[in-house]
């Protein structure tokens, strides 16, 4: 049985191929980011604008547009299908390692951490209402932002793309690198700390109380990972973080300031830190009560596989007669046909539910 970090281990562990698939999944993310600002920008300018106003809007550098954060989450968004592709072709395992121990997304686990992570929430309003500003580069004024067309547009990439681009992070950066570095060494410091610290830096120029900030966001949602044996915990944080940080913007401050803090504080800390360890708290508790799996048994995919003698699990055999069980394959214990037994229940407990 392997943890999340080693899962890779079990199809080609070499540090070349791990190698392999940090490029492969960084080619597929810039590919998908410069056709996705082709057509955007085409849209923009069969839309009337002049073409150096088109490319202005996509480049993000003096106001965010709601044509540049279309841009960038799904940029993100097709790290989701990079991961999966470098895990499949790159290390011969099925896709579903990506996810979790159980070989999948565990949609009841990751729909109970959304409800946890509002919880955390609750305790960060809690938190935030008692300590002095936290100057964290937004002005909420107080005042409800007027409803404009420009604001309908950000809704509509918030609510659409939003999600997809906080998954996509945490597939590339708790998923792929975390795997990637325990599959180099077999460290679950390591394996934690590295993909938090590029996360944090992936980041471009900040403060250091945003850096710090950023830092630590990830080394909770590395933590999780490997404490729950997949990504699900991490991406219901980071959906909720991102939706109530663009939501509060478009609300009471503008999304220029929410992309791009600057003066943040050390006073930013307290609040961001609780919302984090309530979450942590929360979620390692329910997980352990509900039983969530945290190690899971890889083999590789079919198509590395060596065909069996006639009448085993490989290719050349066919299935025995029904009714009865078919001889040990090669691959460990007999399934049904002989052949390996299927991936692992997501749950080690009593509820099969979740």
């Amino acid at each position: 049985m392997l943890a999340y970090h080693r899962l890779l281990t079990a199809g080609r562990p070499s540090r070349w191929w791990v190698l392999l698939g940090v490029v492969m999944v960084g080619v597929i993310f810039l590919v998908a980011q410069t056709a996705a600002a082709g057509v955007i920008a085409a849209g923009l300018i069969l839309g009337g604008l002049p073409p150096d106003v088109a490319l202005d809007r996509l480049s993000g550098t003096d106001e965010i547009t709601p044509s540049f954060l279309a841009l960038v989450n799904i940029g993100w968004a097709a790290a989701i299908p990079a991961v999966v592709l470098a895990v499949w072709l790159v290390h011969g395992l099925h896709p579903g390692w990506a996810a979790s121990v159980v070989r999948r997304v565990r949609w009841g686990w990751l729909a109970t951490c959304l409800g946890l992570s509002v919880v955390a929430l609750v305790a960060t309003l809690v938190v935030s209402a008692v300590l002095p500003a936290q100057g964290n580069g937004a002005e909420i004024t107080g005042e409800l932002n007027s409803w404009s067309r420009t604001m309908r547009d950000f809704l509509l990439v918030v609510v659409l793309l939003t999600p997809l681009q906080a998954a996509g992070e945490e597939f590339a950066f708790r998923g792929y690198l975390t795997q990637a570095v325990g599959t180099l060494v077999p460290s679950r410091t390591l394996a934690v700390v590295v993909p938090a610290l590029l996360f944090a830096l992936a980041h471009g120029a900040q403060d250091p109380p945003v850096f710090v900030d950023r830092f630590a966001f990830g080394l909770v949602a590395g933590f999780l990972v490997l404490a729950t044996g997949g990504l699900e915990a991490g991406i219901a944080m980071h959906v909720l973080n991102n939706l109530l940080a663009f939501g509060m913007a478009l609300a009471f401050s503008d999304m220029t300031t929410a992309m791009n803090p600057t003066g943040g504080t050390w006073w930013s800390l307290p609040v961001t830190l609780t919302q984090s360890l309530v979450y942590l708290g929360v979620v390692l508790w329910v997980a352990r009560r509900a039983g969530i799996a945290t190690e899971g048994s890889p083999t590789p995919s079919a198509a590395e596989r060596p065909p069996g003698p006639p009448g085993t699990q490989g290719p050349s055999g066919p299935p025995p007669p029904p009714g009865q069980p078919g001889p040990p394959g090669p691959w460990g214990p007999s399934g049904p046909w002989g052949g390996p037994p299927g991936p692992p229940s997501e749950l080690v407990g009593p509820d099969p539910r979740v």
